[in-house]
């Protein structure tokens, strides 16, 4: 999870400026037209014909997956009763700044629709917490380990493209080292440290690089040990996403083979903001997680 899919996978204090924020401004945008659009009683069939738009197009504004061209807003704002410039200001001047490129655009070559969502949230969030099972988190990744991740996918792919997804991966991992780096909370099982991506020496360095990281004040790595058996993540690799805006939902990230699943409902995040917090509870902490570490390596 949480890897560009190879196989297939702010307005506030992170990213103010930046094109990760511009994602935020979109969600948070999207979330306030359908409150208004809500409150109103209209209909995404009505909201999509008086901007000359499909209800499709008004549901994935809403959600914040499409750029937002300031008179479509102008139209809705007027629509959903909101005149006074007092009140418009705000919103408009979300869609301008909604409208930046990410970093990410220059790999649109190789990273689907659906990942450069995920890409521009990761970059906005102030938490970062994930479950993984069958390799190391993308941002946690050595480029080697990388490289032979992208190459175990489903589909061969041109050596150029593999560079480029590679490229990508490591571009991610920068957020990291940011004075406004997140904090990064992984849960990693024990079976992915045992599959030999790359051979021998390519994990004996990822199981080092995930030492030293796991050394860093914003990232903390706990190993999932075998030995503890059966354990709340049952349904498998999930992340989830926390972020500094009030108005945003925490968001759960569920990648499958040729898409993904964004869950931003409260019941639904509680469920797995349990599974992570009992995950911690019982598995092994940082510093013990480094001693295992040195385990596997010895047995390489």
């Amino acid at each position: 999870m949480a890897t560009e899919p190879a196989h297939s996978g702010t307005m506030g204090s992170k990213g103010a400026g930046g094109s990760s924020g511009s994602m935020v401004r979109r969600i948070l945008l999207g979330s306030q037209l359908r409150r208004l659009r809500e409150a109103r009683g209209i209909t995404r069939e009505a909201a999509g014909y008086s901007i000359r738009a499909s209800e499709s197009k008004i549901s994935r504004m809403e959600l914040g997956r499409v750029s937002f061209k300031a008179r479509d807003v102008e139209d809705l704002l007027t629509l959903y009763g909101v005149t006074e410039d007092a009140e418009r200001e705000p919103l408009l001047s979300l869609a301008r700044d909604s409208s930046v490129a990410g970093w990410w655009h220059n790999y649109s070559d190789v990273l689907p629709t659906w990942f450069q969502t995920y890409v521009g949230l990761e970059g906005a969030a102030s938490q970062i917490s994930s479950y993984e099972v069958q390799f190391v988190h993308g941002l946690l990744q050595t480029e080697e380990y990388a490289h032979a991740v992208v190459t175990a996918g489903h589909r061969p792919l041109a050596e150029e493209e593999i560079e480029r997804r590679v490229a990508l991966r490591l571009e991610r991992q920068k957020l990291l080292l940011g004075e406004s780096a997140p904090e990064v909370i992984c849960l990693l099982d024990e079976a992915a440290l045992h599959r030999p991506y790359g051979g021998r020496a390519v994990m004996d360095a990822q199981l080092r690089h995930l030492a030293e990281i796991s050394e860093r004040p914003n990232v903390s790595l706990h190993l999932v040990p075998f030995e503890l058996g059966g354990h709340p993540a049952e349904s498998g690799a999930f992340t989830l996403l926390r972020f500094p805006e009030s108005d945003l939902n925490d968001i759960v990230y569920l990648e499958q083979l040729t898409s993904a699943l964004y869950l931003d409902k409260r019941d639904e995040v509680a469920q797995y903001d349990h599974v992570l917090r009992r995950l911690v509870d019982i598995s092994l902490s940082p510093e013990h997680t480094r001693d295992h570490l040195s385990r596997i390596r010895q047995l390489l």
